[in-house]
């Protein structure tokens, strides 16, 4: 099996010398969701509706980041750099630290110190990358990058380089490729805004080609202490447990509100207690161990199907943009209360088993 680039090759503009860095990332499945598809009727009063789970958590470094680094590495490569650098709250930074090391390249990291989540810091730490932990937040370590990058020393794999959204659009197709046709509606988390804007671009190019024949409504979800386009403004000090999208300024915002109207949908936020239900609703009903940010695309299809707005026989895809291994302490935080530790008696155990 090959890599995203290899794969849909006809849909890019580079040769066959290209220098492609790959770890085989994309192909990853769209899961049947029966029990959140039920929820959803059961809220909305609406019938025959069909959910998916797009589980971009089984990318080789556990989220989506890996669809854009494939071909902003690759890019690096070919322009003949020696560094990438890039400011992220987590995920960024894994999949940036280990296309770097499959590339030979130096990755260069800038987080918001004590804002990322173990799971993510011990990947970037492994893969050898240099990391800086900075006392503000990922817009101000996105400032920092930006500054750096306008040297021309090193080169920015976050989502301001364009190749990024140029990979990530492949979830798109990959979703079309699957269901035999776009969704009637997509939701997804909103951070950074990258991919929504991403996916949005996925979408038209399948219709635009004749692939496809519609389009989906995109439907993406901020947290709530992080909304920023939502409360159509720059949120200075973003606060949730949803770090990933823990981001006060996002950098594809137009993108988001273009494929927005375009699309005919919709940007919302949900709480972050709305957020560990969905969390832990897919981990204990659909077996789904996404981390906690991924779940603001089932926690935003709640909220709408509260609200009316999903409608009758739709098929609806939810994106889960990362693995839920990503945040350790989430899952034992917000897990099963149902856990002990005894003696090695099996009467102990049956008992509290209740057998």
């Amino acid at each position: 099996m090959a890599g995203i680039l290899e794969r849909y090759r006809q849909f890019y503009d580079f040769g066959d010398n290209f220098p492609i860095i790959s770890l085989e990332e994309g192909n990853t499945p769209l899961i049947p969701a029966c029990n959140v598809g039920d929820a959803v009727m059961q809220k909305s009063g609406k019938t025959g509706l069909k959910v998916f789970l797009k589980f971009e958590g089984l990318n080789p470094t556990g989220s989506f980041k890996d669809r854009g680094m494939t071909y902003a590495v690759s890019r690096a490569v070919q322009e003949k750099h020696t560094h990438i650098i890039c400011a992220s709250t987590g995920n960024t930074s894994a999949s940036a630290a280990a296309y770097g090391a499959r590339a030979g390249l130096k990755t260069l990291i800038i987080l918001p110190s004590g804002k990322v989540a173990l799971g993510k810091l011990s990947q970037a730490i492994l893969y050898g990358a240099s990391i800086v932990e900075i006392d503000g937040n990922f817009d101000q370590a996105l400032d920092i990058v930006r500054e750096l990058g306008s040297t021309g020393k090193v080169c920015i794999v976050n989502s301001i380089n364009p190749y990024r959204l140029q990979g990530q659009k492949t979830g798109a197709f990959e979703v079309c490729d699957v269901l035999g046709e776009a969704p009637d509606d997509l939701f997804i988390p909103v951070g950074n805004a990258g991919n929504i804007t991403a996916y949005w671009m996925g979408f038209k190019e399948y219709a635009d080609k004749g692939i496809t024949q519609k389009r989906p409504r995109m439907n993406g979800y901020e947290a709530e202490g992080s909304a920023a386009i939502v409360f159509n403004r720059k949120i200075e000090n973003p606060e949730t447990l949803a770090t990933a999208i823990r981001i006060g300024n996002p950098a594809s915002w137009d993108g988001a509100v273009a494929a927005r109207d375009e699309s005919g949908g919709r940007i919302d936020s949900v709480t972050d207690d709305e957020i560990v239900a969905a969390y832990q609703f897919l981990a204990a009903r659909e077996g789904v161990f996404c981390e906690p940010s991924s779940a603001a695309s089932v926690a935003g299809l709640f909220k709408a199907a509260e609200l009316g707005q999903v409608q009758d026989n739709a098929t609806i895809v939810c994106v889960l943009t990362g693995n839920g291994l990503k945040d350790p302490d989430s899952a034992i935080k917000f897990g099963s209360p149902e856990r002990a530790q005894l003696p090695a008696d099996a009467g102990q155990v049956a008992e509290f088993f209740r057998l």
